[in-house]
Parts: structure tokens; sequence; C-alpha cells
């Protein structure tokens, strides 16, 4: 078995990354990040391997050089150009074992299955039954999940066959862009999921709220609450330490409940807090606690949060239990990703 170590040194990044013809890719995945993620993998020579997300190539001949000359690796995108320049690139450095195709990654890739290892590099709402379906049984998948149906919430997630059931073996802070149909220039700066209403400007602010199922057809309580967070009567800077944003993301599923929110304002950066539709508060990247008063019942439940978080801990992405439940849902059948503490879940 080639060692990945060994791998990461011989297969060229920058001629992937920053190769000149082609140009910079935008949104590409970071390469560390990339290759955290194939050792995670595991794949061994000879193994056929789906890959999902085609982006630069770079991840996709180090796949090649992993599973080796008997193995196969199948690369899919919703971009043309991308596989079209990935395509080039691995042929002109006369890799002949990995073929790119322009698909959607949410249905796998049927023709070359049963896969010894699937991979994605984009999240998808929830994780599609296609994948388990063209899974080997001796299979693994490693891939971002979401754990709340809103933008910015997910963990990097190794899953296993169990009796032909998924089962998450390990769990890690982490993310990737949203899936999506069609291949879009910037999916970073509006996420195109469960963003509840948009405020249109140079960069635009937009808003994800937990209650949407209690909101009117108009989104009329969303737009409230993000007008309270452009628009704040209370500001001040969290006393803590650094902010742990991964520990603080995942803790906030598990706390927050339907009130939870994550938001971007006009100037970027992002923030996760509590909402109503008629309160608003939140921390954000930088620190900064906004609220629509200093009586804000949200900045309560913000503060509330923070003194429980710290009280935990800070916990790593190991205190959480993630499990697996299933979904029936037309569009995209398959699990969510549900994590709860591990002491909820002990005895």
């Amino acid at each position: 078995m080639v060692s990945p170590a060994i791998v990461f040194g011989t297969v060229p990044q920058d001629y992937y990354v920053h190769n000149v013809q082609r140009g910079e890719t935008l949104h590409r995945s970071a390469p560390e990040s990339v290759q955290r993620e194939v050792i995670a993998l595991d794949v061994a020579e000879g193994a056929r391997v789906l890959e999902i997300g085609t982006g630069t190539g770079y991840s996709g001949a180090l796949l090649a050089a992993l599973a080796g000359a008997s193995g196969r690796v199948t690369s899919i995108d919703v971009s043309d150009h991308l596989v079209d320049w990935a395509d080039r690139l691995h042929r002109r450095q006369g890799l002949t074992t990995i073929t790119c195709h322009v698909s959607d990654g949410m249905a796998g890739y049927p023709p070359r299955a049963p896969y010894q290892r699937i991979v994605a590099w984009c999240t998808p709402p929830r994780l599609p039954r296609a994948w388990v379906d063209q899974l080997a049984p001796d299979g693994r998948i490693v891939t971002c999940l979401p754990t709340a149906a809103q933008p910015s919430t997910t963990l990097i997630t190794t899953i296993t066959l169990i009796a032909g059931q998924p089962r998450v073996d390990t769990a890690i802070f982490g993310g990737y862009a949203q899936s999506t149909t069609t291949a879009v220039e910037d999916a970073l700066t509006i996420p195109g999921r469960w963003v509840d209403h948009i405020h249109r400007r140079s960069p635009p602010a937009w808003i994800s709220i937990g209650w949407r199922g209690r909101d009117d057809q108009q989104h009329t309580g969303a737009r409230n609450a993000l007008q309270l967070l452009l628009h704040p009567g209370y500001t001040e800077t969290y006393a803590g330490r650094p902010l742990d944003w991964p520990s603080w993301t995942t803790y906030t599923v598990t706390v927050g409940g339907d009130h939870r929110t994550v938001a971007a304002l006009h100037d970027g950066i992002r923030g996760i807090g509590h909402t109503s539709a008629s309160s608003a508060a939140m921390i954000r990247t930088d620190s900064t606690i906004i609220a629509d008063s200093p009586h804000s019942p949200s900045l309560t439940a913000v503060r509330s949060w923070l003194d429980q978080w710290e009280h935990a801990g800070r916990p790593a992405a190991t205190w959480y239990e993630p499990t697996l439940t299933p979904s029936t849902d037309d569009d995209l059948p398959g699990w969510d990703l549900i994590v709860r503490p591990r002491s909820f879940t002990a005895g």
C-alpha cells in the first residue's frame, strides 16, 4: 500500500491548484483539508473510488496515485469547465486510471459502481441514499454533512456500512461549500440552501432561521429579524477568550433549538445567535455581540448559551454522539446527521 505521505510529496500540487494556463479556481478546497480527508478515506491499491467534486483535479490525482495502476477513480462535477480542465491536466501527467464526468453528485455515478471508497468535497443536504447504495459492503464514505438545516453548520464524517446500514465512525469539525445542481460562480457569499431572507446590497446580507416552519410565506419574521441585526440597538465585545468557532457552531445546535439563527451582514462577517419575530441577537466571528436592545430576550439567550458552552469546556467534536437518522424526503432520500452530547446517550 502506498503511503499517503509519499503521495503528497510526489503529486504536483501547484500544477493543479495554481495552473497558469487554466487560471485560478474559485473557492477550491484547501490542500491541507484535502490531504486530511484523503488520509481518512484510507484508499488501498486497486480500489474503485468515486470523487464527488472534481475541483482543480489535485484531489483526484492523489486518489489515483493511492489506488495505483490496478485501481480506478471516477470524478464527477456539475461544472463542465472544471471537468474539462481536470481531465486535460490528468492526461498531461500521464494519468489514465482516472476519468472525469459532468454529473450531479447527489445521484452518485451508477455506471462505475460499486465503489470501495466515496469522497465528497461538497456538503449535501443529507447523506444521499444513492451513495450508500453504490458503496461496496466493506466500503467507506468521507463527506461533510449538515447537523442542522442551516448554512455553515457541518461536520466532516467518516462512514462505513454495518449490515447494509450507514454508521458514523468518526466526526470532526470542518466544512465545505453546499452542493449545487448547476455550476455557480460564488456559492459562499449567499448559500444555496436554507437562506430565509436576503437583503440585496453589495455585499448582500442574509439570514437563516431555525423557526422557518412558523414564519409566513412572505418570510416576514426572517426579514424583521435581519433588519434588527442590521440596525442593532446594542453592541458589546465578548469578554471571554477568543472564540473557538467550530466548537461554538456545533454546540449551539444542541442548545439553540429552533431559535438558532445563522446570519451574515453587509460586511460579510457571519454570526450565530437567537432570533424570534420581535427580537434578535448574535455573536459574530470577530467576537462582537449585537442585539436589538440591551434588554433583548434574544441577548439573554445568547449569553446563556455562551455560559453553558464555556461551562462545558468548549467541547471538541469527540464530545458528541453523531447518528444517522433515515429521511424519506422525496427530493433527496437518505439519512440526516444528528448530534447530541454523549452524556445524553449514555446508559
